[in-house]
């Protein structure tokens, strides 16, 4: 009797067990989807996108636990060269592709403008095109030139590789070598916080970024180009004449993880980190 008592015991234990198993089996195989993407992404180039894509890959890796993403800047022709070579998963253009590399795929995450930028206390409000190509090589050299201060202008301009130095010289017809900075700067900030101190300096930046620091209180203004507002606003609707694609850029077939995280920053959940960061979503 007592054998077929602990035999009926073992026998609803297994059967506990079993049953437990298959619960956890089914718990796991039902676990949401977000939880299995797993690995390491380097996406690298534009200074101007950087900050974007460092606020996405964050929301990015709190959905997916096991990843990490690591984003890293140095300008547009790193992107392109980072992406081609493959030394990074992913490249960061802020301008579309030229025909040249018609073998990169660009995937657009959001659009910007680039705007001149003054002090805050410079009485200049705008320029024509004529006067901004006279500032930059070097034909007008006063700010009582343009209706300004009698002071030196100091030029601030990009360092080779930026999109926006080669956007900035297109819209203008400016060469390369026409140009005669006071100063050469990398990334955006770099730019801002060379105008915030110096009252007699200009240069050109992104509208976002530029929007959003004097937002903060950073002492500077964008000047119209175009006789149109430099604003986000303007480059939402079309507007304003100089604006471009912020671009994540791949070569030939991407890994899953890669794939996810472009599907997940060109789409309209990401668009309010975009708005953040005064820039335009493209999905809606």
């Amino acid at each position: 009797m007592r054998l077929k008592l602990q035999s009926a015991v073992a026998l609803v234990v297994m059967v506990c067990l079993l049953s437990l198993t298959g619960c956890f089996r089914g718990q796991e195989d039902d676990a949401p989807a977000q939880g299995k993407l797993s690995g390491r992404l380097i996406v690298s180039g534009s200074s101007t996108i950087a900050p974007l894509a460092g606020e996405i890959a964050k929301q990015f890796e709190l959905l997916h636990p096991g990843v990490r993403i690591d984003v890293q800047s140095g300008g547009s022709s790193r992107g392109i060269a980072d992406a081609r070579r493959g030394t990074a998963d992913i490249g960061m253009a802020s301008r579309a592709l030229k025909p040249a590399e018609s073998h990169l795929t660009a995937h657009t995450i959001a659009r910007d403008g680039i705007a001149l930028i003054v002090h805050r206390d410079n009485p200049v409000t705008m320029l024509s095109d004529a006067q901004v190509v006279g500032i930059y090589n070097d034909g007008i050299s006063n700010w009582s030139q343009v209706g300004g201060n009698n002071a030196p202008i100091t030029v601030v301009n990009k360092a080779e590789g930026r999109s926006t130095l080669e956007l900035f010289l297109g819209h203008f017809k400016l060469a390369a070598d026409a140009v005669r900075p006071s100063i050469v700067i990398g990334d955006n900030l770099q730019g801002i916080l060379t105008v915030t101190g110096d009252p007699n300096a200009i240069g050109y930046v992104s509208i976002g970024a530029a929007e959003y620091e004097a937002s903060a209180g950073r002492p500077i203004k964008l000047l119209p180009m175009g006789g149109i507002e430099a604003s986000v606003a303007n480059v939402r609707n079309g507007s304003f004449p100089l604006s471009r694609p912020l671009n994540l850029v791949t070569h030939g077939p991407v890994s899953p993880l890669a794939s996810a995280f472009i599907d997940y920053a060109s789409s309209s959940a990401v668009n309010d980190v975009v708005e953040a960061q005064y820039l335009v979503p493209v999905s809606r």
